[in-house]
This record gives C-alpha cells, sequence and structure tokens, in this order.
C-alpha cells in the first residue's frame, strides 16, 4: 500500500519542463472546465440521438412547406403564362379573321406537345 503512494507523489512531484513564464514555484494548472463531468457520455449520446430525431422531424416539415410553396408558385406561374397567351390571341384575333387565329392556336398546341 505505501508503494502505490510513493508512486502517486512521484507522479505530481516529476516536473513537466521549465515554464516559459519563469515561475516555477506555482503549481501545473489544468484547464478550466465547469461543464466536464456534469453529465455522462450516455446522457450526452441520447441527447444527441433525441436531438437528430427532432432535427429530422424539423426538415421534413420544412420540405413540405416547401414543396407547398413551390406548388403555389408553379400555380401563379402558370396562370400568368395563359393570362399572356389569351392576351397575345386576342392581339392577333384584332388584326386577323377568326378561323386564322384558330388554325395557329391549333398549330401552337401540336409544336408545345411535340417539343415538351
Amino acid at each position: 500500500m505505501s508503494a502505490t503512494i510513493e508512486d502517486g507523489a512521484k507522479a505530481q512531484a516529476i516536473p513537466q519542463g521549465m515554464r516559459v513564464n519563469g515561475k516555477q514555484w506555482h503549481a501545473p494548472r489544468s484547464a478550466f472546465r465547469p461543464g466536464s463531468g456534469l453529465t455522462s457520455y450516455d446522457q450526452r449520446a441520447k441527447e444527441r440521438a433525441k436531438q437528430a430525431i427532432v432535427k429530422a422531424k424539423e426538415n421534413e416539415l420544412k420540405e413540405e412547406k416547401e414543396a407547398e410553396r413551390q406548388k403555389r408558385v408553379a400555380r401563379i406561374k402558370e396562370r400568368r403564362e395563359a393570362k399572356e397567351e389569351k392576351e397575345r390571341y386576342e392581339k392577333m384575333a384584332e388584326k386577323m379573321h377568326k378561323k386564322r387565329v384558330e388554325r395557329l392556336k391549333r398549330k401552337e398546341k401540336r409544336n408545345k406537345l411535340i417539343n415538351s
């Protein structure tokens, strides 16, 4: 038993080298970490797992919200395009005969179907 006490005393008494500032009489200090050792690794691991689950759920909700927003944006764009196309055909109808405008509409729809 006395051998273990002497080993512990020798471990502390062994100098770790000269201090840079020259104050060798001060005791060596360790880093100030008040939070270390308060929670066990198992607790931290469980907390991280819970956080990961919460974060995954939040991301899922964000993606759903973004998908809804994209749907609204797409619907607005489609309506605008349809409105612009309608106005364009109305302008054409003012200048051209009605049957010719109808023919052009059918031709453009065929081209759209072929190109898409």
